[in-house]
Formats: C-alpha cells, structure tokens, sequence
C-alpha cells in the first residue's frame, strides 16, 4: 500500500498495522499539518455547502440546492465549527471548474484499479482527492462539459463528469501528494466525452 502523503511503499514491520496510511511519523505529522489545505481557486468561490449523507444543507441545516446560489456560502461559514452536517460539498456552476467522479477504482490496499491508473496516469498534475467511501476518486480541474456525462471505460471502469448543477464531497483526502491547484483537463475531459460510450447523466451527487 502506498503512504498517502509521499506516495512511497508502506512496509507492513515495527508498529505500523495493515490499516496504516503513511510509511512514517514525519509523513503523518506532515499530512495532519496540511489537511486544512484546499485549492485557492475552490477556496476563493463562495459556492461551499454542507452535506447531510447525499443531501446538501446549509450550515444552518437547511435545505440546499446546486443551482440555488442563495443557498451557497463561503468555505469560511461552512467550515465553521458548530456547522451541521457531515462534510463539505463544491457547487459546480458551469464557470469552468470540473470534476471527474471516478468510482470503484481504489483497491483495499490504496493501489488502484489497472484502467484508473491508465486513466490517472493522462491526467495532468491537478488536485485529486479519496472520495468519501475510500474506494473513488474526485479529479478537480478545469474544462467544459455542459450536461454532466458517464462514461464507461475499457477494462471494466466508469467516470462520471461534471462542470455545473452539481456539488460534488470535499473530503481534504489527497490522493498521493499532489498539488493544490487544478490543472487545465481540457483534452482529458474531451476524450472522455467524445467515448462512443458517453452517456448523459441524471441528477446524481458526487
């Protein structure tokens, strides 16, 4: 498995157990030290919900909605202690930034799936965050794509994609030490789209 914050192999000796996620102390305190961490460009919109399981709130607990802005908030007032809920959600409004939903492509052992890591491996370097089951990823970036698609790939995988009427989870969970900032997905996102395979997506929550 490999650490979640330097990325190199975790040797399963010493105190560390199975369930270990970094290969040392110096990695642990470093990844605890940055958590709070999040792209500028997320960081600057005021577009942050909370969530209820699936359902986006406000942090007052009321209803919210991905396309209502009047039930948007900073990331200051949804981050703030006391705010209801169980996490933080990004509204996607269509102003360019995009996310690519991976499901099922994190294998127990935090390796992932072989067509994930094909499909990784052409991203460029850009914020990449553990959705909240562990097992998905959420690729943060920039590109259009109009009405949200799904996309089957060979060897078995699916990505959803998305840039507006949706909020996708923020979980401050990076996959590997990646930057914080989101790169141009453009070409990425236009090869997924123009898969013989692409589908329209209905209302769905990342």
């Amino acid at each position: 498995m490999p650490c979640s914050w330097c990325g190199d192999r975790i040797l399963r000796n010493g105190a560390r157990g199975p369930s270990a996620r970094y290969c040392s102390t110096r990695c642990r305190v470093a990844a605890h030290r940055d958590r709070k961490r999040l792209p500028a460009e997320l960081v600057a919109e005021d577009r942050w919900v909370r969530r209820d399981g699936k359902r986006p709130i406000t942090p007052s607990g009321n209803p919210a909605s991905s396309t209502d802005s009047a039930t948007w908030s900073p990331l200051a007032a949804a981050d703030a202690p006391g705010a209801r809920g169980d996490g933080l959600g990004f509204v996607l409004n269509g102003d360019g930034i995009a996310c690519i939903d991976i499901d099922h492509c994190v294998r127990p052992d935090g390796s992932l799936e072989p067509w994930a890591t094909r499909l990784v491996r052409r991203v460029p370097k850009t914020w990449i965050e553990v959705s909240p089951s562990g097992t998905g990823l959420h690729v943060w970036g920039i590109a259009t794509v109009g009405t949200g698609r799904h996309v089957k790939l060979p060897g078995g995988g699916q990505v959803e994609v998305y840039d507006r009427s949706r909020y996708i989870t923020v979980t401050r969970r990076p996959f590997g030490r990646c930057p914080r900032v989101l790169a141009d997905l453009a070409e990425v996102v236009d090869e997924l789209l123009a898969s013989p395979v692409s589908l329209r997506c209905g209302r769905k929550t990342a």
